[in-house]
Parts: C-alpha cells; sequence; structure tokens
C-alpha cells in the first residue's frame, strides 16, 4: 500500500480546492490496489517551511502536487525541501501550470509531470507504480526525460477510455467537510467549454455535462453545509440555456442562506431566464460576466465570440433586478486594443453600474492559443508566473502604468462599494469621464494599505480641489457614504461637527430603530438634514447598510 498526500495550495485561506478531492475520490473508486490518500491543503501565504512540515508528518511514499497560476511561482522552492526532507518519495505534479510546462517542471524536482483528468490517470499512475512497472507506457514525462506514466498492462484500460460522464466522482466527503470549516466550496457540473477564446485553457474543448440528480444531490448538500458561498467551476455555466435554466431554478427554489456563484456569459441569457432570475431571492445569486472588452478587433483577434449589443441589454436588466451580485470583467492588452480603445471599454462597463467591474490583464498562460501567438503579435511579457503582459504595440509601458492607477483607485472604491454617491456627485459635477477619474484618483491618492480613515481622508482633499466641486455637498456624499459601507467605525474628523441638531436626529433614530444610537451611527448633513444608518439592515448583495434621512423641517 502506497501512503499518499494530495497537495492543494490555495491563494486565500477563505478558499478550498476541488480538484485534490476528486482526484482522492478517483482513487477511492478506480484504484486496483489500495492506497492511503490524504488530502492537505495550504495557502500561498504559508511559510513553504510550514507546508514541508505538514507533508512530512505523513510520510508519504508519493506527494502528488496540483499547480497552478498562483501556486506556481512557490513550487519550486518546496519541491526543493520537501525533496530535502522526504528523499525517498516520488513527486508528482498535475494541473494546468505543470501539464502545459513539463520539461521545466521535470528539471525542477518532480519525478512525473501528469497530463489530462487526474481522478482517473492518477489511481493508474499510483497502481502502476506500486506494481514496480514505471517505464513502459506513455500519458505523462518521468524526471529523466522518459516518457514512462501509466505503464497498462493487458487487462487494464488506457487512460482514454475513462469511465462514462453518467458515473462522475463525489467528492464530498466526511474528510471533506471536516476540512471545509465555512470557506468557500466549489463544484463543477460541466467540464469543458465550447468557446474558443484564445486566451484561455479550456478553449474549444469538448463540453461534457454531469448527470442533473447528481448534481441537484451535491448542490443540496453543500447548501446544508458550513459554507457561505458555493462557485460553480463551469467555464460557461449557462452555455446549455435549458440545463442552466433548471439548475437556476433548483437554486432558488432551495431552503438555504447559501450563496451560488456562476461565471455566464450574459449573450445567452433568454428572456424566460432573465423572469425566472427575477424570483431569486436577494443575495442568493452572484454572476461573474467576462466581457474582457467592448472592441470588435480585440474580440476578434482573441476569437471572442459576443453579441456586445445584446450582453450589455442582458447586464442592464439584470441590475434593474437588484437581486442578483454583478461582476464583470475586461482584460487590458487583449491585441488591436491600444489605451484609448480600451478607455472606451472600461467607460462603457462602468456605465452599467454592475457592482464589480474588475480590470485585469492579458496573462500569457502555458497551453493558451495566444501564448503560441505572442511572438507574431509582439506581445511582451513576464517570463515568470502571473505571465502578466509587460507591453505590445498597443499599448506601452507607460499606458500600462497608467491601467494600474486605474486599477488601483477601482479596487479600493466602486469594487468595494465604497464611495458611491461621491463618485456620481463628482463625475456628474466635473464632466470627467469614469477612466479618467480612476487614473487620476490612482495617480495621486494610490491606496497600497492605507487606513480607510487616512484614504477616505485624502480622497476628500483630492476631490475637493477638482473644477466645480463644492466641498460642503462632497462632504455630505462621503458622510453618507461612509454611514452605509462601514459598521461601528469612528467618523473621520473632517467630516465631523457639532450642529445643535444632532440629539434631534439621534432621538428621531432612537424612534425609528427601537434602540440606543451610538455616536458613530448619525451625522448632520451641511443642508441641514439628518442622516443615520440601521446598521442591523445591510443588503444581501451590495453588503451596503441602510441610511435614512431626517428633513431639516423635523430637526426644530
Amino acid at each position: 500500500m502506497l501512503k499518499v498526500v494530495l497537495l492543494a495550495i490555495n491563494a486565500k485561506y477563505v478558499h478550498s480546492s476541488l480538484s485534490v478531492w476528486v482526484i482522492a475520490g478517483g482513487v477511492a473508486r478506480y484504484a486496483q490496489h489500495p492506497h492511503d490518500v490524504v488530502v492537505v491543503e495550504a495557502t500561498i501565504n504559508q511559510q513553504t517551511s510550514d507546508i514541508v512540515d505538514v507533508v512530512a508528518k505523513h510520510a508519504p511514499d508519493v506527494v502528488g502536487i496540483s499547480s497552478y497560476i498562483w501556486s506556481a511561482a512557490l513550487l519550486p522552492e518546496l519541491l526543493k525541501l520537501l525533496r530535502e526532507r522526504l528523499p525517498e518519495a516520488v513527486f508528482t505534479l498535475g494541473g494546468p501550470e505543470a501539464s502545459n510546462n513539463v520539461d521545466f517542471w521535470l528539471k525542477r524536482g518532480a519525478n512525473y509531470v501528469l497530463q489530462g483528468e487526474g481522478e482517473y490517470n492518477f489511481p493508474q499512475f499510483l497502481d502502476t507504480l506500486a506494481e514496480g512497472q514505471m517505464g513502459q507506457g506513455d500519458g505523462s514525462r518521468q524526471g529523466d526525460g522518459s516518457s514512462v506514466s501509466l505503464v497498462r498492462q493487458k487487462n487494464r484500460p488506457p487512460v482514454s477510455n475513462r469511465p462514462p460522464v453518467s458515473e462522475p466522482i463525489d467528492p464530498y466527503t466526511d474528510a471533506f467537510f471536516d476540512a471545509l470549516t465555512g470557506r468557500l466550496s466549489y463544484i463543477e457540473t460541466s467540464r469543458g467549454c465550447p468557446f474558443q477564446c484564445s486566451f484561455c485553457l479550456s478553449a474549444g474543448s469538448t463540453v461534457q455535462y454531469f448527470p442533473l440528480d447528481t448534481i441537484k444531490n451535491q448542490i443540496f448538500t453543500l447548501s446544508q453545509s458550513s459554507t457561505k458561498t458555493l462557485k460553480f467551476v463551469d467555464r460557461t455555466f449557462n452555455c446549455n440555456t435549458d440545463r442552466a435554466y433548471k439548475l437556476f431554478e433548483y437554486v432558488i427554489d432551495l431552503d438555504t442562506t447559501c450563496c451560488f456563484h456562476f461565471e455566464v456569459a450574459a449573450d445567452l441569457f433568454d428572456d424566460r431566464t432573465l423572469s425566472l432570475l427575477e424570483s431569486a431571492p436577494p443575495g442568493r445569486i452572484q454572476f461573474e460576466i467576462g466581457l474582457q472588452s467592448f472592441y470588435e478587433p480585440a474580440l476578434k483577434a482573441s476569437s471572442r465570440i459576443m453579441d456586445v449589443e445584446k450582453s450589455e441589454r442582458n447586464i442592464r436588466t439584470l441590475m434593474q433586478i437588484r437581486n442578483i451580485h454583478i461582476h464583470v470583467d475586461l482584460i487590458a492588452g487583449l491585441p488591436y486594443e491600444a489605451l484609448i480603445d480600451f478607455m472606451n471599454s472600461f467607460d462603457r462597463a462602468y456605465s452599467l453600474k454592475t457592482h464589480t467591474l474588475q480590470l485585469g490583464f492579458l496573462k500569457l498562460l502555458h497551453g493558451s492559443v495566444l501564448r503560441k501567438q505572442a511572438e507574431t503579435y509582439e506581445l511582451q511579457y513576464l517570463p515568470e508566473p502571473p505571465y502578466e503582459i509587460i507591453s505590445s504595440p498597443w499599448l506601452s509601458v507607460e499606458d500600462l502604468r497608467i491601467l494600474k492607477h486605474v486599477e488601483n483607485a477601482l479596487q479600493h472604491t466602486r469594487n468595494k462599494n465604497r464611495f458611491l454617491s461621491t463618485l456620481d456627485y463628482i463625475l456628474t459635477t466635473t464632466g470627467e469621464r469614469p477612466f479618467k477619474l480612476m487614473q487620476s484618483l490612482g495617480a495621486n491618492v494610490p491606496n497600497h494599505g492605507t487606513q480607510l480613515e487616512e484614504y477616505v481622508s485624502q480622497i476628500y482633499e483630492f476631490c475637493a480641489a477638482l473644477p466645480g466641486i463644492n466641498k460642503n455637498t462632497l462632504q455630505d456624499n462621503l458622510t453618507s457614504d461612509w454611514l452605509s459601507m462601514v459598521k461601528g467605525k469612528n467618523t473621520p474628523a473632517f467630516m465631523k461637527n457639532n450642529d445643535k441638531s444632532r440629539d434631534h436626529v439621534a432621538a428621531e433614530a432612537e424612534k425609528h430603530l427601537r434602540r440606543k444610537i451610538r455616536r458613530e451611527e448619525y451625522a448632520v448633513l451641511s443642508s441641514g438634514k439628518g442622516i443615520f444608518v440601521d446598521s442591523d439592515d445591510q443588503n444581501p448583495v451590495t453588503g451596503l447598510y441602510s441610511v435614512h434621512t431626517v428633513p431639516k423641517g423635523e430637526l426644530h
């Protein structure tokens, strides 16, 4: 019996790993020899030596490591330390980062790199290793460069003859839930993507759909667990409209407080599905929508097929429903999209007023079509993970610096639901474009770990100097935003006043809330109106607290 550790290294503690639990389930179901498998989950924020300690205490014969772009940078050092600590162990890598860059990892401490679907080929790998027959097959690469991994006995089917999709692995074991402890969990209802986006590793793969009854049972089990958010890892969840409708309907009807997160294509929503989504309880569903760009030449060069106008129309419809958190993505650095073109895409996306507008930067991933085309397009990118673009014929180094400023401001304001009415006031009053405002904020008020109290003061000082801005109105907007977005924090000094009406505001608030109100929960604005926050009433979609107004006439 081989003692096996399956190691996942997550980007954050709140994340969990799906892949290693699926592979563990594959070993339990398909291995022909008994193997003792333990799953270890770590994070990139841990000391590498601490991860080694956790793995080593199990004294494994085999360590299987799942590799992704977020963990790739620490893996060489981790493999080195593991080899020193466990000199007799066999180290096997899988996952997109290793399987698309085999030679690199074989030179950095991996004995084997497996390619393909781990729940099927890893059990065979372990059986072959246990039988001492490595060195006669194909399917992976060994550290000495020979092709050896999956030895096939005459009575053992090759990996390509995997079990039918009607028999998916159920990774949600007692051990999984013991390790979950309230973190985000993940579920796969289909595998593959029918679209050809050249920046994506899933481009053009055949879509396998797992049985609906099996998926519904898994969703129910997870919805009753300690997890607060369940993320569907399907690359385009609604590529099959009828199937997506049935699963949306199922999660809407569940008796749960769990939130369900889907990656979807906005242009694939039909009227029937949009109508169904209106019935979702507020906060039950989150959508992540990959717009990537509104610039047609960039979309065409990236083989990104999208009905731009329909996407925009459907996003506006979803925002009007007000019960679903909407996150949209843009990618800076796509071929042919210069700074001015991206600026137009950004402003158009900003106008949709979604809850999150993610500004990402093109990453030339191993195995992607666009990485293979990088020389043709003259794309320059970081040689190490995350392989991010650093210049192109359309974006200079300076252009990308500007985009980084925009990203910084966006991430610390709008994308955290901060200063929303303030931003609207500034844009309306100055007539500035959203891109330009974010660029100015990011350049002049950068946030690199700034305390929120200091950050809001810096925003006030900067924005008060903008043309046409009334300082009192700016302060009123910031005060209202502050009350809506924080709980239990003292108001920054520049927002405070000792208006004689404060006591009246407090009295009105206490009548409304039917409890004592704390000093940081109410304010009097320059207009003479009073405002107070109900910190027990948080919007499940936006995360903001409700702010109530006491008209000026009621304060005397």
